[in-house]
């Protein structure tokens, strides 16, 4: 299939998928006698998986050390079980920085209703922050 009907089934631009080539992500493909590139099944595989690493949020350089574990012909499910791990200690992390966040937004936001809290001199930006 052309690059058109990969892109289309993978539900992505063309653009992305020279990209992901470019990176390593993405095989690079056979060429047709009049010069136009022409994949295969094994394409649109590795895009899906391509599609759950990027929504287990991996990076592409991430992606593409796995794909190359694989394409070495080796298992990359002990790298993949490890780059999950990190990422739910990412993830935690997150939720805690934006708890923190939350809790600072409440406390600010009860501070705007203190009536004294309104009078605004022209030389605050704003009191409440």
């Amino acid at each position: 299939m052309r690059i058109g009907e990969l892109a289309e089934r993978a539900k992505t631009r063309p653009s992305t998928l020279r990209y992901y080539e470019e990176r390593g992500l993405l095989q690079p493909p056979g060429r047709t006698p009049a010069g136009y590139r022409s994949y295969g099944e094994e394409s649109v595989r590795r895009l899906q998986f391509i599609d759950r690493a990027r929504a287990a949020g991996f990076t592409l350089t991430q992606t593409a050390a796995i794909l190359q574990i694989r394409d070495a012909g080796h298992s990359p499910c002990t790298h993949v079980r490890d780059l999950l791990d990190r990422r739910l200690t990412e993830v935690d992390e997150q939720i805690e920085q934006l708890r923190l966040l939350r809790a600072n937004i409440v406390e600010l936001r009860e501070g705007a209703d203190d009536v004294r809290a309104q009078i605004c001199t022209p030389d605050d930006v704003c009191s409440f922050l």
